[in-house]
């Protein structure tokens, strides 16, 4: 893969990336209500679900998911449930000042990787996003496989970074905010999950996609 065709792909999937979406909300979220350390074990896990996703298309099951009409409904239903419990929880989740939420980051960190984990997995506008956009930059001439890592290592950076100016940007604002401020912050992201979780459960394959 030569040097220009990488460059455009980093702008292109930066612009693509840094767009508020379920992932970066949950960075901010975690950022701001439990601090850098879950914050960066929740962008390991949607770094993670960016390497799987890509990994998927260069197997072929991006295609399929927009070929089969069922598959996609079934994602689709699951990636808009899924969204929903995580609102539900926000919302309902105990209200403390930042300076009170360090204790326990290990759990809370485990948590917060498996919840970004099965957002990315069980979002199907991001391995449809992938499957109309990383093939693009496939050159067939050269090794296939190695571009698709290439492009996958570089995404997972690039949504790595992306999300880590969220947290930090969470975390800087929220600093100084009193327990009831934070529960609004909750409660904000909540509502904001469940108006993501209804975008997901009227997405149309047809649509342009956002991962």
């Amino acid at each position: 893969m030569d040097i220009p065709t990488l460059l455009l792909y980093i702008v292109t999937v930066s612009a693509v990336m840094i767009t508020p979406g379920p992932s970066m909300l949950l960075a901010l979220n975690n950022g701001a209500v439990h601090g850098m350390r879950v914050a960066g074990w929740g962008i390991a896990g949607a770094a993670l679900s960016d390497l799987l996703l890509i990994g998927a298309v260069g197997c072929g099951l991006g295609a399929l998911l927009q070929a089969s009409q069922e598959l996609f409904v079934v994602v689709k239903s699951c990636g808009a449930a899924y969204l929903l419990y995580l609102a539900w929880g926000l919302w309902r989740a105990p209200t403390r000042a930042l300076a009170c939420t360090v204790g326990g980051a290990s759990a809370s960190g485990w948590s917060a990787f498996r919840r970004a984990l099965l957002v990315g997995l069980s979002n199907p506008k991001g391995l449809l996003f992938f499957s109309a956009f990383v093939p693009q930059f496939v050159r067939p001439e050269q090794p296939v496989a190695e571009q698709y890592l290439i492009l996958a290592v570089v995404s997972a950076l690039v949504d790595c970074l992306m999300m880590s100016l969220y947290a930090v940007g969470g975390r800087r604002a929220m600093a100084r905010f009193s327990a009831r401020v934070m529960g609004w912050i909750n409660r904000s992201c909540a509502g904001l999950l469940a108006v993501l979780a209804l975008g997901v459960g009227l997405y149309r394959r047809s649509e342009g996609a956002a991962a």
